[in-house]
């Protein structure tokens, strides 16, 4: 394989995991480059959809406008998501507690990347991606706004991939590249370096084979004293931190990490809905019906119930009345149409179920478990991204606004506290856990 191929295999892995779900009868142009923060994100952006919806144009556009009124856990404040037209307040002023503004480049001018939180107070990014050939990992103190030169990630000859993956525990940082050296099959190398700083050193190569087919790893945690992967299409391992050769996880051959111990695997459209601990060997099972679709945590699922109906329509034809062909095929003449019956998010064994709004992103990770990124129409039928507290029934106004061509930036969350994204020159911390 090629470093083209290989660098296409990573963009397309990485924008397919994290891409919202378009259900059947939903046309979008997408025009993303987007890799997890655990995978390394840059940017996403995303054009305006036109969506088709049983009961006709109206209820399409009914429904995009539409934010479903929460039903509280005990002792929520009961406060509803604001009406079409309307948006909710800004984070900083619903939740001052969890929001860090810093300059969206360090004092030298160098633009940065937000990798995860070490502590309360120091957030760990990584310079030189994808601009540089040389990079760098450095912590930033939130307070005193002072970075601090972590280490140089070694430039091995033969990478096609950037460093990826950054996870750290234990007063350890670690990350893979992929490498294709000369007479040799491809690797991901992963490297470990002390938080406190020093020299990066070489863990293990986990052999990639066909990655256009087979995917790369993903999942890296440090957990005690081992790291911890998966292969992008299932299989968990573990390796000393001081070296070695990696060694499959007992009875997770297909599973996927979701947070360490947690393992689980993907059964179509039931992400994560068995749960595994590889630590312990107990079991957690989401209690799910036939018509829904969801993502599941640790604790809780969120999802849809839905219902599908064929729809037949004429094939496209041109201007003089000739038949349009998909490539050399005939164009098929019906569609697949998914009905949105209820949104919701509940406890793994089915209790505690809330309604979650219209506009929740159901292939992306809450955090927390708690917190989603919900889309709303606002002033000039403005599509805008907001963050609910499905915990108390709370809304905050992210501050992000789509550019000329209706495109808007995604942040860069998942299942953990932190959630990053840019705005102008500075750059928005969210730590989540600081919401109470």
């Amino acid at each position: 394989m090629t470093d083209l191929e290989d660098k296409l295999s990573r963009v397309l892995s990485g924008a397919a995991h994290r891409a919202p779900q378009a259900p059947a009868g939903l046309t979008a142009a997408v025009k993303a480059r987007h890799h997890r923060r655990r995978a390394r994100t840059a940017a996403v952006l995303a054009a305006a959809a036109v969506i088709v919806v049983a009961g006709g144009a109206g209820a399409a556009v009914s429904a995009l406008r539409a934010t479903a009124a929460p039903h509280p856990a005990a002792g929520a404040t009961g406060e509803a998501t604001p009406s079409a037209g309307e948006l909710p307040p800004p984070i900083e002023k619903v939740w001052p507690q969890a929001v860090h503004k810093i300059p969206a480049k360090l004092p030298d001018g160098r633009a940065y990347y937000p990798q995860l939180l070490l502590d309360d107070r120091t957030l760990l990014v990584m310079t030189g991606v994808p601009d540089g050939d040389r990079q760098f990992l450095w912590s930033y103190d939130l307070v005193t706004g002072e970075p601090r030169q972590i280490a140089e990630i070694p430039p091995t000859k033969g990478s096609a991939i950037f460093a990826d993956g950054v996870a750290a525990g234990g007063g350890n940082i670690v990350w893979w590249a992929s490498y294709k050296e000369a007479g040799s099959p491809r690797v991901a190398r992963i490297w470990t370096v002390p938080e406190a700083g020093g020299r990066p050193r070489p863990v293990t190569d986990v052999p990639l084979g066909n990655v256009m087919k087979q995917g790369h790893i993903n999942g890296l945690t440090v957990a005690g004293s081992d790291v911890v992967f998966a292969y992008e299409k299932g299989g968990v391992y573990r390796v000393p931190l001081s070296g070695g050769r990696p060694q499959p996880v007992k009875g997770a051959e297909r599973h996927h990490v979701l947070q360490w111990p947690w393992v689980g695997v993907h059964h179509g459209k039931a992400i994560f809905s068995e749960l595994l601990n590889a630590e312990t060997g107990e079991r957690r099972d989401a209690v799910l019906k036939a018509d829904e679709e969801v993502r599941c945590g640790v604790e809780r699922c969120a999802g849809m119930a839905v219902r599908y109906r064929t729809v037949k329509f004429e094939p496209p034809r041109d201007r003089s009345g000739k038949e349009i062909k998909c490539g050399t095929r005939r164009c098929p003449d019906t569609e697949r149409v998914q009905t949105v019956l209820r949104r919701f998010v509940r406890d793994r064994d089915g209790s505690r179920e809330r309604e979650l709004p219209a506009g929740f992103q159901i292939a992306d990770d809450a955090g927390l478990e708690r917190f989603f990124k919900v889309h709303v129409t606002g002033p000039g039928d403005q599509r805008i991204l907001t963050l609910y507290d499905v915990d108390t029934g709370r809304s905050a106004d992210l501050g992000i606004r789509p550019d000329a061509e209706r495109r808007t930036g995604i942040p860069d969350g998942g299942l953990d506290r932190l959630m990053t994204y840019p705005i102008k020159n500075e750059m928005y911390v969210l730590d989540l856990a600081a919401i109470k």
